[in-house]
């Protein structure tokens, strides 16, 4: 059984590939899109098994449940057995909201298309 009983959350993300560099994961603890068991942490915040940690990244939400305290980066595979993800999947891309495409070389948008543009996003 492992002698480790916890480890601080930015070393495990790292350590289970959720983030590039431990430095990366660091970041995003003090940027607050880290959140274990619901509550915003810094990066020397420990991590249990059983804890759910929530990861901000690209506007959605990692959702991911310890199951092994890790403190060195592994394998793919040892670092997917080191926890359950919940994380929902995407919506489809009908259910997102099309952004608008001007034809290459059109140049910027008229006063008039512009004002079109704000009343379509609601502004």
């Amino acid at each position: 059984m492992d002698a480790v009983t916890s480890a601080r959350v930015d070393a495990w993300l790292w350590a289970v590939r959720q983030f590039k560099t431990r430095s990366l994961a660091t970041a995003a603890c003090r940027a607050g899109h880290v959140r274990v068991n619901g509550e915003r942490v810094k990066a020397a915040q420990p991590v249990r098994i059983g804890d759910e940690v929530r990861v901000r990244a690209n506007g959605f939400d990692r959702i991911m449940v310890v199951q092994r305290i890790i403190v060195k980066r592994v394998g793919a595979e040892v670092a997917a057995a080191a926890m359950i993800d919940k994380t929902p999947p995407p919506p489809p891309r009908e259910a997102v909201a099309a952004v608008p495409v001007r034809d290459r070389g059109a140049g910027r948008p008229t006063k008039r298309e512009r004002r079109d543009l704000e009343e379509l996003r609601g502004h």
